[in-house]
Order: C-alpha cells, then sequence, then structure tokens
C-alpha cells in the first residue's frame, strides 16, 4: 500500500477537474478524494459512500431534514483492531442518519472525513480542504 498522511490531504484545496462514480453516475469526486482512494487503497469507501447516497434510508432522512439534501458529511472512523464505522451527518454534532459497521479495513488512516455537497445536478464527493 502506497503511503497516505494527512499531511498529503491538506494540499487539496480545490480545482474543477471531477471523477464520476461507475455505478451512482449522479456522483463525482475531486481529486483529493482520488487521492485518497489510490493512496489508501479505497475506493470501496466510495463505492460504500455513492451507494447509500440516494438509498431508501439516505431519502427517508432527508424527508426528516431538508439539509440533507443539500448538504451532509461522512466520516470513517476507525475503531477496535481492523474493524471500522462508517457514518454520515447532517452536520455536527447531529447524531448520524445512516451508519455502517465495517468489519475489516486496512485503511492506513484513524480517521477521514469526506463532504457530499449537491449542485443540482450531481453529488461532489471532497475532502474538508477543497471546499
Amino acid at each position: 500500500m502506497t503511503q497516505l498522511t494527512y499531511s498529503q490531504l491538506q494540499h487539496f484545496t480545490g480545482d474543477l477537474e471531477r471523477y464520476r462514480h461507475s455505478f451512482n453516475r449522479r456522483v463525482i469526486y475531486t481529486l483529493g478524494v482520488q487521492h485518497v482512494a489510490e493512496r489508501g487503497e479505497a475506493y470501496w469507501l466510495i463505492d460504500a459512500i455513492a451507494s447509500w447516497i440516494g438509498s431508501k434510508s439516505f431519502r427517508q432522512a432527508a424527508l426528516k431534514d431538508s439539509r440533507i439534501e443539500e448538504m451532509h458529511f461522512w466520516t470513517l472512523q476507525r475503531t477496535e483492531g481492523t474493524a471500522a464505522t462508517l457514518f454520515a451527518k447532517a452536520d455536527s454534532p447531529d447524531a448520524p442518519f445512516i451508519t455502517q459497521e465495517i468489519e475489516f479495513t486496512d485503511f492506513p488512516l484513524p480517521k477521514i472525513d469526506i463532504w457530499a455537497a449537491f449542485d443540482g445536478e450531481h453529488w461532489t464527493l471532497y475532502l474538508p480542504s477543497e471546499h
């Protein structure tokens, strides 16, 4: 696995280049998120987020909290050993509206945040430094 560090992620400050997700075509992502997927061998993380966006659980949460339809915040947090939890919040300190337990991951960072914003056509996944 190629090394992924927090200091690398701070170099991503936003640009116009985007990648389109293969199965959820409404999801696009930035160079920073592409870097996380490539260096952290974590394309599965983009897949997990893209699979939740637009799902029944997602739509039900958005009916209860309209902020979710415009922007929301994903976190992958390592827990014990090789396990992790992926969750999405409308905002901090709100409770997660989606939670997924991951039994095994070798993701190299203890925590990563990925934000999602809707532009009326696409959901863009990006790093906080790219905001």
